[in-house]
């Protein structure tokens, strides 16, 4: 276990979760915090740092996805694993486009938990190691930053939310080059698909909406018919 041990924050509104999983992680080295909802969440996170955030789906006064959401909104991109007791897929889906890292369905086993936490922090590690050796990539109007996380369009900000910045970033560090759906969210969470792939198709479109001027006929995010999509930077067609 490194000398500064991961700072993990459980919010949960189960007492009984929040004590059992922080003890346990507690006694696998980690530093954990707990808090009951998201203004517990809000008056820790204002004063320490957080390494990840587990967040509890369903809450009486703030749900983990609007916690999700607005935490993504404002700037705040510290990892987050969704726990959900719900066996839906779809909010698993939603999870995921809202800008969480992972998710664990309750009941869950606390060695899976600690698995994941350790996953999702090594990519964040190795997401901050690469944006800051990844320079400026103007394409059409547009210019993407990994330093700042930023999209500009004529040097305007652009809004794009945790989920479409990796996802954007997933086609412009592989320019020109066809990828399959599966291989997109390999890229993007770096796990293997485990929701449907369908949810790739939705956040593409959104992403269309914000880049193309005709998104019905895209130039930048076109369809490789049968097997995916491709980013094509100058907007010219795809061979």
């Amino acid at each position: 276990m490194a000398m500064n041990p991961a700072s993990i924050l459980i919010v949960d509104d189960d007492p009984k979760i929040r004590d059992l999983t922080s003890q346990y992680l507690i006694d696998q080295g980690l530093n954990v915090h707990t808090a009951n909802g998201g203004k517990e969440m809000d008056l820790f996170i204002a004063n320490h740092q957080v390494s990840l955030i587990i967040l509890d789906l369903m809450m009486p006064e703030e749900s983990g996805l609007a916690i999700c959401q607005r935490l993504r909104g404002s700037g705040n991109f510290t990892p987050i694993i969704i726990l959900t007791a719900k066996g839906d897929e779809i909010d698993r889906i939603v999870g995921l486009e809202m800008g969480a890292d992972d998710y664990v369905s309750k009941p869950f086993n606390p060695r899976e938990l600690l698995a994941r936490i350790n996953a999702v922090l090594r990519r964040n590690e190795l997401k901050q190691t690469q944006n800051s050796t990844t320079e400026n990539l103007a394409f059409g109007p547009f210019v993407f930053s990994s330093d700042t996380r930023s999209l500009t369009k004529n040097g305007a900000p652009i809004s794009i939310t945790s989920g479409e910045f990796e996802l954007l970033k997933v086609f412009i560090d592989h320019p020109r080059q066809p990828l399959s759906r599966d291989q997109i969210m390999q890229l993007a969470k770096g796990r293997e698909l485990d929701v449907f792939d369908r949810s790739i198709d939705v956040q593409i479109s959104r992403l269309r909406k914000i880049l193309e001027e005709d998104h019905t006929s895209p130039k930048f995010l076109q369809t490789m018919w049968g097997f995916g999509y491709i980013f094509v930077p100058d907007g010219d067609t795809a061979h």
